[in-house]
Parts: C-alpha cells; structure tokens; sequence
C-alpha cells in the first residue's frame, strides 16, 4: 500500500467515524462528541485533498507524505481524546488534546510551504 493510498483510506475511515460519532452526538446530547465529529469530518475531505494534490504533483512529494500522516495523526489524538471524555467520561491520557491540536496546527503550518518547495518549470 502507498503513502497515498493509506492517506485516502484514513480519510474514509475519518468520514464514517465522524458520522457516526455526530449520531451519537446528536441522540446523547455530547456537545464534545460533535466537536470530535466535525474534526473528523472537515480533515477526511482534506486529507483525500492533500493525497490528491500531492498525486498530482503540486505538493512536496517527501514533506507532504510526513505532514499528512502528522495531520491525520493530531486529528486522531484530539478527536478521539473528546469522543472518549464523551463516551467513557475519561480522556485518553493527560493532555491528549491539546497535544493533537497542536500537531494539527504544525501540520498546517508546515503544509503551507509544501507547494513552494517544489521545482519550477
């Protein structure tokens, strides 16, 4: 399996846990559960972006591979830090959360640069 393509079935994966998790939200009544969910949800469409754009070659090929994986992994971490404290009313480990949103936002950031690293024609 390619960097992409495991990219594209995290993004899915991330779209049936965000609906999911924003049913649940919804019939339970978890405000952070529907925050987990929306994060789940925006970052799918944006990770199956970024794995298309760096396929067609307008990111960094090696730097957009590793911010990714980074942006999938934060989301994982903030994301699943709020569905647990909404589900089980414990967190993952301390800090969880704003851990995950921190590499979320360096991933971000960093993803910024990834088209001007590229050679020009």
């Amino acid at each position: 399996m390619t960097t992409s393509q495991a990219h594209i079935a995290v993004s899915c994966l991330f779209g049936a846990l965000g609906v999911s998790l924003w049913a649940y939200a919804t019939h339970a009544g978890q405000p952070s559960a529907a925050i987990a969910a929306q994060m789940l949800l925006i970052h799918a469409a944006a990770i199956l972006a970024l794995a298309a754009a760096r396929k067609a070659g307008l990111l960094h090929l090696r730097l957009s591979m590793y911010l990714v994986s980074s942006l999938a992994f934060g989301v994982a971490l903030f994301a699943g830090d709020l569905a647990t404290r909404a589900i089980a009313g414990s967190r993952l480990f301390p800090m969880a959360g704003p851990l995950g949103g921190a590499v979320v936002i360096a991933s971000w950031i960093g993803l910024v640069f990834t088209p001007f690293l590229m050679k020009r024609d």
